[in-house]
C-alpha cells in the first residue's frame, strides 16, 4: 500500500566511533580545495568525497542490517516478581497495525506484570517488516515454548514449518488472546493440508479456525468503516466476570464488526455503532440487513457483541481457554479500558481472577520509552500521531 512505508528492522546497536592514530597526522581539509596529508598535496574531489561517503553509508546500513534482530523479547525487570510464563505475540494484518500494537502490549505485560514477552513479525528478507508479506512469520520457534499466545493476525498463509509451530501450540491448549482481525486469521488454498483454518473453510471447520475455535469468522462491518466508532457496554449477565474488573469507557476508533459467537461462548461486551469518531458522539440510529437470514434490524437493538470468552476441547482432551474481541486496533489500544481488558484475559488465561484491582494506576510508558520502541520496529508517515497519542497515556493493566 502506497500509504504505508516500512523501513528495516534497526538493533538499538551503539554507534561505530573513529578512532585516530597519535602516531599518525590528522588529515585538514584545506580552503583551497586540497589535502595536506605527510607534506604531500593531492588535489581533492569533491565528488569523490559524495561518493565515498555514499559508499560508506551502504556498508554501514548493510552492517546494521546484519546484526538486526528479527523478533523483540522483553524480560521482567528485576524489581518485578517474574511470573515463570512466555506469553509469545504475534503481528501480521495489513490495515490496524498489530506491529505497533504488540510491542506496546508486550511492554505493558513484561515490565509490570512479570512475563517474558517475545513479538514475532511478517518480514521481507531484507529485514523490513512488511505485515503484506502474508507468508512470514519470522522466529517462529518462540511459539514451541509459548505459555499463551496473543495474535492480531490477517489472512495469513504461513510457510508449512511455520504453521506447523502454531498448530502444535495450539493443540497442547495454550489460552489465546485474539484481537480485531483475528477472527479471519488465515488464507490458505484449498488443497494445502492446513485448508481447515482457512477463514472461508466449509469443511470440516466451516468458517476456519476463527468459527470453530475463536467464535466467529469474518462476515462484514457492521458499522461503517472509518465513519463509525465503537463504544463498548458490558453485557449485563458478565457484569460481576472478573475479566471485567476496571474497565470501564471502552472506546475504539474501529468500526462494530458482525459477529455471531457460538451458544457457548460467553459475551462480555456489545459494542454500540456511534454516529461518528469519537466517545461523546450518539448512538447510530440506522438500519440494516443481517447476513445470516438478510432480515433488517436497527444497527444497535441488539448491538454486535465485541467481546467474549468460551473454553475449546480438542478431542485429545486438551483444553484452550479462548478470549475474543473485535476491537484491538492499535488506535483503539489507546483505550485504557481495552488495555485491561486484554491484559486481564491473559491472568485468566492462567488461571487469575484478573490482572489489579479497579482504582490501581499501574504504569506510565513515557514517550522516550514508546518512541524508542516503536524506532527499533517500523516507521510509517502516520506513527507520529499514534507516539503522541501513547506519550501522554498511563498504560494501566
Amino acid at each position: 500500500r502506497p500509504d504505508r512505508a516500512h523501513r528495516a528492522f534497526r538493533a538499538n546497536a551503539p554507534p561505530q566511533s573513529l578512532t585516530l592514530n597519535p602516531q599518525r597526522p590528522t588529515p585538514r581539509l584545506c580552503t583551497s580545495a586540497c589535502r595536506v596529508q605527510r607534506g604531500a598535496l593531492r588535489v581533492f574531489s569533491f565528488p569523490m568525497l559524495l561518493r565515498t561517503l555514499a559508499l560508506l553509508a551502504l556498508l554501514s546500513a548493510s552492517l546494521l542490517r546484519a546484526a538486526a534482530p528479527t523478533s523483540l523479547v522483553f524480560t521482567p525487570p528485576a524489581s518485578v516478581k517474574a511470573q515463570g510464563k512466555h506469553v509469545v505475540l504475534l503481528s501480521g494484518d495489513e490495515e490496524y497495525r498489530s506491529e505497533e500494537a504488540m510491542p506496546m502490549l508486550a511492554k505493558i505485560l513484561s515490565q509490570r506484570h512479570g512475563f517474558k514477552c517475545t513479538v514475532l513479525f511478517a518480514l521481507d528478507p531484507d529485514g523490513t517488516i512488511n505485515p503484506n508479506n502474508q507468508k512470514s512469520l519470522a522466529d517462529s520457534t518462540a511459539l514451541d515454548s509459548a505459555d499463551a499466545i496473543i495474535f492480531g493476525l490477517r489472512f495469513r498463509n504461513w510457510l508449512d514449518a511455520d504453521m506447523q509451530r502454531f498448530v502444535s501450540a495450539f493443540e497442547r491448549g495454550v489460552p489465546l488472546i485474539a484481537l480485531r482481525t483475528s477472527t479471519h486469521p488465515f488464507n490458505i488454498p484449498a488443497d494445502s493440508k492446513w485448508a481447515k483454518y482457512s477463514w472461508n473453510s466449509k469443511a470440516p471447520w466451516p468458517g476456519g479456525f476463527g468459527k470453530h475455535v475463536l467464535g466467529e469468522t469474518w462476515i462484514s462491518h457492521w458499522g461503517k468503516h472509518k465513519s463509525e466508532a465503537t463504544r463498548g457496554v458490558t453485557e449485563p449477565s458478565a457484569a460481576s466476570d472478573a475479566l471485567l474488573r476496571g474497565v470501564t469507557d471502552v472506546f475504539g476508533d474501529s468500526d462494530v464488526y458482525e459477529a455471531y459467537p457460538p451458544a457457548d461462548a460467553k459475551i462480555l461486551l456489545r459494542g454500540l455503532v456511534l454516529k461518528g469518531m469519537n466517545p461523546a458522539d450518539a448512538p447510530a440510529e440506522t438500519l440494516k440487513k443481517r447476513a445470516t437470514d438478510k432480515q433488517e434490524q436497527p444497527l444497535n437493538s441488539p448491538a454486535m457483541p465485541i467481546a467474549w470468552t468460551r473454553t475449546f476441547k480438542h478431542e485429545s482432551g486438551k483444553e484452550n481457554k479462548i478470549f475474543t474481541t473485535t476491537m484491538g486496533a492499535a488506535t483503539d489500544l489507546a483505550n485504557e479500558g481495552l488495555r485491561r481488558l486484554v491484559v486481564n484475559a491473559v491472568f485468566a488465561g492462567f488461571g487469575s481472577a484478573s490482572a489489579s484491582s479497579p482504582k490501581l494506576q499501574l504504569l506510565f510508558i513515557t514517550a522516550v520509552v514508546i518512541a524508542s520502541l516503536i524506532a527499533q520496529v517500523i516507521h510509517r508517515p502516520h506513527s507520529a500521531k499514534m507516539l503522541h497519542r501513547l506519550e501522554v497515556l498511563s498504560l494501566t493493566c
